[in-house]
């Protein structure tokens, strides 16, 4: 293998085993600088020894054993310079920590090292906004660039968000664990948000040529899974879980021959994967079944199992979809929900309906560069005949999206509008 494969093949690498091989670290030094530190060491290691040796069978057990190492290393460092200060009566913070101990702690998978740093990333000593950017650079291993282009932000402000956060954390010495109680109840909004955003990274990947990023909502999947086995009486929990399911179940269909996305309407639901769909009815029905009033989770989840129950797209029952919408919109309003509710009543009582809905939505200040407004708007355009607006429309959205393929699809069907199938 050329060096510039290696190289590519260590990226590859590197996004997909980073999350677990620094929160592995962060269980063990509690800093989460000193665990990137060591993380990059192994990386490092990687890229001198790896272009000679060849990559691993398991590199992700290879990063950290490397990791291990330097942290050993580390220790041994500060064991060292402890007892030459301890000579003279000074006391340093790792008094109590032996090496043999370190080696012990740090083969002991005790819980779930993924989860630990999720709550910690999602700590409220930490803005909303450092929370997300955080936990998506730790966790969903994106690049501050990727995380930039999905919250239309500069790269920069996400970058400074990160630093901060991670300085935050250090010198908060925030503890590393999965709080307990009515704390796992008030942190629980802000880790359903991150783990649902790291799925929808995933599931519809804001930049690349990629459509779909499966590493990411298998991750987001896990995570979801555990929390809810820690959060068995939270109903949100098991309507994030079902809900992901179910929108999961479609990934084959949702991606043709060569990489193009393929729409819900569109797919093939015979390539539906039924087992996540039936995972994704019983979670929300375990959502149900606690009683609570529904929240936005539990909702749309509830959305997705009527496109899950529906053996065809005209089975769909759009009326239910437009009232669970509608309920949405009265407990979490935002231009997002009155988006997806103008597709819903296109669907139910015809696009002019949904026209309205969405050329209300027109001078929103916050969809101004969101791709999927002008996308929306040109399809109903479309289906009213209106084509030579629906194809400035889809040019607008292909210009607005960072995603390869979704531009391609779009630039697609703003040609078909200029020689439309009536004409």
């Amino acid at each position: 293998m050329q060096a510039t494969d290696t190289h590519g093949a260590i990226d590859a690498v590197w996004r997909i085993e980073s999350p677990r091989l620094i929160a592995g670290l962060m269980r063990i030094v509690r800093d989460l600088g000193v665990a990137e530190d060591l993380a990059q060491d192994a990386l490092v290691a990687a890229l001198e020894q790896w272009p000679q040796s060849g990559i691993p069978d398991n590199p992700g057990a290879w990063l950290m054993a490397t990791a291990k190492h330097r942290a050993i290393d580390r220790f041994r460092r500060s064991t060292r310079l402890e007892r030459k200060l301890d000579e003279v009566g000074r006391e340093l913070a790792f008094k109590e920590m032996a090496v043999p101990d370190l080696v012990s702690a740090l083969d002991d998978q005790v819980g779930d090292d993924l989860l630990r740093l999720v709550f910690v990333s999602c700590h409220p000593v930490l803005s909303k906004e450092a929370q997300v950017a955080l936990t998506l650079r730790l966790l969903g291993g994106l690049t501050t660039g990727e995380i930039a282009r999905g919250f239309l932000v500069p790269e920069r402000t996400i970058a400074q968000r990160i630093v901060r956060a991670k300085r935050t954390l250090s010198e908060a010495h925030i503890p590393f664990e999965v709080p307990r109680g009515a704390e796992l109840s008030g942190r629980l909004t802000s880790v359903l948000e991150v783990i649902y955003l790291i799925f929808n990274e995933g599931y519809s990947a804001t930049s690349g040529d990629d459509w779909l990023r499966p590493a990411l909502c298998e991750d987001a999947l896990r995570l979801g899974r555990i929390l809810a086995e820690c959060a068995p009486r939270e109903p949100e929990v098991h309507g994030l879980v079902a809900l992901m399911e179910i929108q999961a179940s479609r990934s084959r269909a949702r991606v043709g021959p060569t990489g193009e996305p393929i729409l819900l309407l569109e797919q093939n639901r015979g390539q539906w994967d039924q087992l996540l769909i039936h995972r994704g009815l019983t979670a929300l029905e375990r959502a149900e079944k606690l009683g609570a009033a529904f929240g936005p989770y539990v909702l749309q989840a509830a959305i997705a199992a009527c496109h899950a129950r529906a053996l065809t797209a005209e089975d769909t029952e759009w009326t239910r979809i437009v009232a669970l919408y509608d309920a949405l919109a009265q407990i979490t309003p935002s231009p997002i929900v009155e988006l997806n509710r103008a597709v819903a009543l296109a669907m139910a009582f015809g696009p002019q309906a949904g026209l309205e809905v969405v050329d209300s939505l027109t001078s929103e200040p916050s969809l101004k560069a969101y791709h999927l407004l002008p996308s929306v708007r040109g399809e109903l355009l479309s289906r009213l005949g209106r084509f030579d607006e629906a194809r400035v429309e889809f040019e607008n959205a292909a210009a607005l999206t960072g995603n390869g393929r979704e531009r391609t699809m779009l630039l697609e069907r703003a040609r078909v509008c200029t020689n439309p199938p009536s004409a």
